[in-house]
């Protein structure tokens, strides 16, 4: 089991004003940010993108998935089927054949993930122009300094 992965699901509580911020943090029995820090990790985003259409096998994965290492996308793979994000199916035949594909929770955080894409594609010229303003600010300072 992963370090800080707790083996049943809890959740945060609170009554104050900014529980939602604190339904984010770390405090033991909370795991939104465990599950948010492991489905936004780069290769869980692309692996759930890839298997968006249709399944595919381990190697296909690995081939779409510009530099994963085999040993990341097991990792990987295996936490998404945890999760009950990825359905896991291997076949009977020699050699063995295992595909992976989304399940219907894997398919609705899915929608999630394109709405963040599509956000960025929005805003990815505001974005590089306020990233240009900053390095030209620490510039200046590193220069005056």
């Amino acid at each position: 089991m992963e370090e800080g992965t707790l083996k049943s699901p809890t959740h945060c509580t609170g009554t104050d004003e900014d529980y939602l911020i604190r339904q984010w943090d770390v405090r033991e029995g909370c795991e939104v940010r465990q599950i948010l820090d492991r489905v936004a990790d780069k290769w869980s985003l692309l692996v759930i993108a890839y298997l968006e259409h249709h399944s595919l096998r381990f190697s296909e994965l690995r081939r779409m998935i510009e530099g994963i290492s085999q040993r990341m996308l097991t990792v990987t793979l295996r936490q998404l089927e945890r999760d009950g994000l990825v359905l896991r199916t291997v076949h009977p035949v020699v050699p063995p054949r295992v595909d992976y594909e989304l399940t219907p929770l894997g398919a609705s955080l899915h929608d999630t993930i394109q709405a963040l894409v599509d956000w960025t594609e929005a805003h990815q010229t505001q974005i590089a122009s306020a990233r240009a303003d900053y390095d030209s600010r620490l510039q200046l300072d590193t220069n005056v300094s």
